[in-house]
């Protein structure tokens, strides 16, 4: 339905969450409103969302059903009316042109967003195993959780302060080395199992200060 496609050419998912009292951070980070998180675990951007720890995810009107109870239909109506479109009289062709060119420099802020997102959780993963997963008695085998920790925390660290403080050749390379051959995916999926597994226990590392 057209109704649809104007939704997702002209509504920022972003702007949508910000609009509806999500506070998203500029890594794009949020605490999920689909299950009670207490360490942000929401990734945002501009035309999806994913959450690590429950798996929610979708797009600008997969979100707002979410969040309101509503049908996709009834979504797309309430984005309608809340960003002041009209099926009826849809924005030019040269408006929606411009909706649709992403420049080289906002995908690198987007892609440095999602990098810094899923190092930092993946910190915080490996943070809490190198303690919950420490050996207590000398002898005891060594976990391969903690092994994990010992072995990546510091590098993993090392990556988030190049994204925080470093200058744009070098958040730029930090960026292409994580993504390249899936490798920065894999581990977003990977962290959304092991939040998953530690949501159905009881125990939410997520959480974990």
């Amino acid at each position: 339905m057209r109704i649809f496609e104007i939704i997702k050419e002209n509504v920022n998912l972003r702007e949508a969450a910000e609009l509806y009292g999500i506070d998203v951070n500029r890594y794009g980070k949020a605490l999920c409103p689909f299950h009670n998180d207490r360490h942000p675990s929401l990734y945002v951007a501009d035309d999806h969302y994913y959450c690590f720890a429950c798996g929610e995810h979708g797009d600008v009107i997969d979100f707002v059903g979410r969040l309101f109870q509503l049908s996709p239909y009834n979504a797309a109506r309430k984005l309608m009316a809340d960003f002041h479109l009209s099926p009826d009289k849809p924005p030019s062709a040269a408006a929606l042109h411009a909706k649709r060119i992403r420049t080289e420099a906002q995908q690198l802020m987007e892609n440095e967003r999602l990098c810094f997102f899923v190092l930092s959780d993946y910190v915080r993963v490996l943070q809490d195993w190198k303690v919950r997963y420490a050996p207590r008695t000398q002898g005891e085998p060594l976990h391969e959780r903690f092994i994990e920790a010992c072995r990546n925390l510091d590098q993993t660290e090392y990556y988030l302060d190049i994204l925080c403080a470093g200058d744009s050749h070098e958040c730029a390379e930090v960026v292409q080395q994580q993504m390249a051959d899936g490798k920065l995916d894999g581990l977003r999926k990977r962290l959304e199992e092991i939040h998953r597994e530690e949501l159905e226990d009881g125990y939410d590392s997520a959480g974990v200060a």
